[in-house]
């Protein structure tokens, strides 16, 4: 029996937006059981909370964005990873600005945060996603695919024309793989696109403190590469930050080849939209009525329900 886990305490952490340009402040808090993991925007009037759910997406370029009506919260893959790695299943947190701080790149920060603050155990049981057939999204030579499986299994390959990069894969397995050998992994671009981006708006907040940067033939940053694949396992870092806004941990083997924030969120719409394809095991109608009403009593009010 696998039972759920918050913060033991509160935990703040400031840095930039990767996007935004913007000094931002992220607070994690604890919470019950059964509340998941909500957002909170405190620079916004009332209390405006948006759920970490993929039916909430409303952003896939260079990073994952949810919202409700007015409200949105970007660049929380790396943050929603580091839940996924520590198996933090409720929390609240609390940002003060348009996205989570992109620290350095990774989710090492959070983790270690996390970490520090304590993590504590919560004596109602942990519902799991269980996968019950295979679900496949295909989009040219971009793939992912989920099976079952017994276990949280991400075997990710990327293919890049650069003498850096070439073809690279990655394996996370649920339980062996640890999760330093993930969350440290930074975010990637290449030099020739950075003005480009700029000019639309997007990575105003981006330097070599927080991404690693490629030219034509090397790695800009002078303190060159965490790992030798560490393109790829960060692309498995973003999977299991997307995979976590299923709500639930998920029990499946997923393959994915050139995937992104956009192909992740497609891959657990199309599981999710057939009832058929997968089982919620460990919960109860009554457990998921009563998180619903929780976000909606806290929506409606402008204010968290004391329960949370």
């Amino acid at each position: 029996m696998f039972f759920q886990k918050t913060l033991k305490n509160a935990v703040k952490l400031t840095g930039v937006g990767l996007h935004s340009g913007d000094e931002l402040t992220v607070t994690l808090k604890p919470a019950n059981p059964n509340n998941g993991i909500v957002f909170v925007r405190t620079d916004l009037p009332g209390m405006s909370l948006v759920e970490a759910n993929y039916r909430n997406v409303i952003g896939t370029q260079l990073a994952t964005s949810i919202g409700h009506g007015k409200v949105s919260i970007g660049t929380i893959e790396h943050l929603m990873a580091a839940f996924y790695l520590l198996e933090i299943d409720n929390a609240i947190v609390e940002i003060n600005g348009p996205e989570i701080p992109i620290l350095d790149g990774s989710a090492y920060s959070f983790c270690e945060a996390i970490v520090s603050a304590g993590i504590e155990t919560q004596f109602s049981v942990r519902p799991y996603l269980v996968l019950r057939r295979t679900v496949e999204v295909i989009t040219g030579d971009k793939v992912a695919i989920a099976q079952p499986a017994k276990r949280l299994e991400i075997r990710s390959s990327i293919q890049w024309s650069h003498p850096i990069i070439g073809y690279q894969e990655f394996c996370y397995s649920e339980g062996e793989t640890h999760f330093s050998q993930v969350a440290p992994a930074r975010t990637f671009g290449f030099l020739r696109d950075v003005e480009a981006l700029k000019k639309t708006g997007l990575i105003r907040g981006g330097s070599l403190d927080n991404a690693i940067v490629l030219d034509d033939v090397s790695v800009v940053n002078p303190g060159g590469l965490r790992f030798q694949d560490e393109f790829v396992r960060h692309k498995v870092l973003d999977a299991l930050g997307d995979i976590k806004l299923a709500g639930f941990p998920v029990r499946a083997h997923i393959v994915l080849h050139k995937s992104g924030h956009d192909l992740h969120n497609q891959l657990l719409a199309a599981v999710l939209r057939d009832p058929a394809n997968y089982e919620i095991v460990g919960s109860s109608l009554r457990t998921e009525r009563r998180r619903a009403a929780i976000i909606r009593t806290a929506l409606a009010t402008g204010r968290l329900a004391a329960s949370v």
